[in-house]
């Protein structure tokens, strides 16, 4: 339902953006962010065989859904649409709460005693300024790939090249 839901919100998103050159250099940039925290979360999380708490898991436990977030801020703010934030933020609290709190039960159900531990220390969604544990594993690039996160990158790209040109379309008009 997310993905589905995700380019109809595309659609109307890029129809109704007003994109301007500031907007967009600012609003990029924080897609941008958004985008290296997803790409940071991808290579430190092992799906369905271990509990991730390293990296960005040791600040918040959805920084995937964090990550895509702050890549929804960027745009939102890249289409110069201020009400296009209220579409956003609906969409978002109505498709990724319910997610995390469903992935939460699957969670706890795998991972028993460690995940409660690991819940009760590190925020569902906004991070915590400081690590939960001093031991960190390092970023794993073939994670990344595994995780095919590279999509989300060319899905930024594509994003950002829609709006550059909406705001030339708008000029020429």
């Amino acid at each position: 339902m997310r993905v589905p839901l995700g380019f109809a919100f595309a659609v109307l998103f890029l129809y109704f953006a007003a994109p301007t050159q500031i907007w967009l250099a600012v609003g990029g940039a924080i897609a941008v962010c958004g985008l290296l925290i997803r790409a940071w979360a991808a290579g430190h999380i092992v799906k369905y065989e271990k509990l991730a708490t390293t990296g960005p898991y040791s600040h918040t436990r959805n920084p995937l859904y964090l990550g895509s977030f702050v890549m929804a801020v960027g745009f939102t703010i890249a289409s110069g649409v201020w009400w296009l934030a209220l579409l956003a933020a609906g969409l978002f609290l109505g498709i990724y709460l319910p997610v995390m709190r469903v992935e939460e039960d699957d969670l706890r159900k795998r991972f028993g005693a460690d995940f409660d531990d690991f819940a009760a220390n590190v925020p569902l969604f906004l991070p915590r300024l400081t690590r939960w544990k001093k031991m960190d594993a390092g970023f794993d690039f073939q994670l990344y790939l595994k995780h095919r996160e590279y999509q989300a990158a060319i899905g930024v790209l594509l994003g950002l090249a829609a709006l550059v040109a909406k705001m030339l379309f708008l000029r020429s008009v």
